[in-house]
């Protein structure tokens, strides 16, 4: 589930929700609706993968 790979995604990076809202969906509320049971289309979801994906590279890369 995506929720589970963001929860992880934001333990890690100490990203908070919000913010990783409006960076990978321009939505702050994305996580909360997530964990309240919004169900993303899949487009949105390869989109906030991508974004998580590409976050990782950036960072192992500095």
């Amino acid at each position: 589930m995506l929720i589970r790979k963001i929860e992880v995604f934001l333990r890690h990076t100490g990203m908070p929700a919000t913010k990783f809202g409006r960076l990978a969906a321009h939505d702050p509320r994305f996580v909360l609706d997530l964990r309240n049971g919004r169900i993303p289309r899949n487009g949105t979801e390869k989109r906030i993968e991508q974004f998580m994906t590409d976050y990782r590279e950036t960072i192992h890369a500095s």
